[in-house]
C-alpha cells in the first residue's frame, strides 16, 4: 500500500475513498475554551490532514465547519478535498430521529453534507433531547434497540483486533480505530489498569531507530496494514506529528512484533455504564 502525505486514501465498498489519517476533535464540552477546536482543524488541515472525525455531542462542530469554511475560503481545499464523520448520538437510535439528528450536525457544520455517519456507541439511552438522561435518582435512563450494525472499533497495538480485521476484510470492509494511541486515562471510561501503550519498550525502540516517536510507530502499525486511524489532539505540535507517518515504513518482522504485543485488552471499557442490560456491549469477533 503506497501511502503519501499528499495522497493517503484507501478505496471503500462504494467506490468512494476515505484518507487513512484523521484528526479526531472529541474534547469535554465542560472543560475546552470556547475556539480551541476551530485552531485545532485548521492547523490539522495546514498540515495536510483531510479526514476529520466529529460528533454533534462533541459540542463543538459549529467550530469544525468554521474552520472547514475559512480553509475553503483560503482557496485551501475544496469541500469535496475534506472527508468530515459524524456521529449519531445514543438518545437518537430510534429511526425517527436519525434523520432530524443528522440534520443538526449539517446545521451545526453549515455544510450540505457529510461524507460518513456512524453509531457512536452501541447502546442506547431514553430517546430525547436530553443527552445523558437521568431519572430522580440519578441512575441512568437505558433503552433497548436493534443495532443492525456498528462500524467503529477501538483497535491500537495492544488491542489489534484480528478476528474483526479478517471479517471486515473479507466483506470489504474499512476498519476506523479510535483511540489508535492508548487514549486518555479518564477512570470513568477507561481501564487504567491497563499499561500506557505509549511507554511499550518495543514502540520506543523501534521510534529510535526511525527517529520517529512511540506514537507515530503505532500510528504506523495501523494504516500499514489498512486501518483508518483518527488520533485526538488539540496540541499543534501533536497535530504536526501524528501526521509525520508517511516517511518512513516498518518491515514485515517489525509488523509482527508489534502484533504480538495484542494481549486483546480494551482500555475504553465505558465503566460508567457497566449497568446498561446490553453491557458488555463490545463483542470480541
Amino acid at each position: 500500500m503506497d501511502l503519501t502525505a499528499a495522497d493517503h486514501r484507501i478505496p471503500l465498498s462504494d467506490g468512494n475513498t476515505i484518507p487513512v489519517l484523521g484528526l479526531g476533535t472529541y474534547t469535554e464540552p465542560w472543560l475546552t475554551s470556547e475556539g480551541t477546536c476551530k485552531a485545532s482543524v485548521k492547523i490539522a488541515i495546514d498540515t495536510g490532514y483531510r479526514h476529520i472525525d466529529g460528533a454533534y455531542v462533541y459540542e463543538n462542530e459549529h467550530e469544525v465547519g468554521e474552520a472547514i469554511r475559512e480553509k475553503m475560503a483560503e482557496g485551501k481545499v475544496k469541500r469535496e478535498d475534506i472527508f468530515y464523520c459524524g456521529k449519531l448520538w445514543a438518545t437518537n437510535h430510534e429511526p425517527e430521529r436519525v434523520r432530524p439528528c443528522l440534520e443538526k450536525t449539517l446545521n451545526a457544520l453549515q455544510v450540505d453534507y457529510v461524507d460518513l455517519y456512524i453509531i457512536e456507541i452501541p447502546m442506547a439511552f431514553k430517546p430525547g433531547d436530553e443527552v445523558y438522561p437521568r431519572d430522580e435518582n440519578g441512575r441512568w435512563l437505558y433503552h433497548k434497540t436493534d443495532l443492525c450494525a456498528t462500524w467503529e472499533v477501538e483497535c491500537h497495538p495492544y488491542f489489534t483486533q484480528p478476528k474483526l480485521r479478517k471479517f471486515c476484510q473479507q466483506h470489504d470492509i474499512v476498519i476506523v480505530a479510535y483511540s489508535p494511541l492508548g487514549t486518555s486515562r479518564n477512570p470513568a471510561w477507561v481501564n487504567t489498569a491497563s499499561p500506557p501503550l505509549l511507554k511499550n519498550e518495543l514502540l520506543n525502540s523501534l521510534g529510535k531507530k526511525y527517529n520517529k516517536t512511540a506514537a507515530q510507530v503505532a500510528l504506523r502499525f495501523n494504516i500499514q496494514r489498512g486501518v483508518v486511524v483518527i488520533p485526538k489532539s488539540s496540541n499543534p505540535d501533536r497535530i504536526k506529528e501524528n501526521f509525520q507517518i508517511f516517511d518512513f515504513s516498518l518491515t514485515e518482522e517489525e509488523m509482527k512484533n508489534i502484533e504480538a504485543l495484542n494481549n486483546n485488552i480494551r482500555l475504553v471499557e465505558m465503566l460508567l455504564w457497566c449497568d446498561h442490560p446490553e453491557y458488555p456491549f463490545h463483542e470480541e469477533y
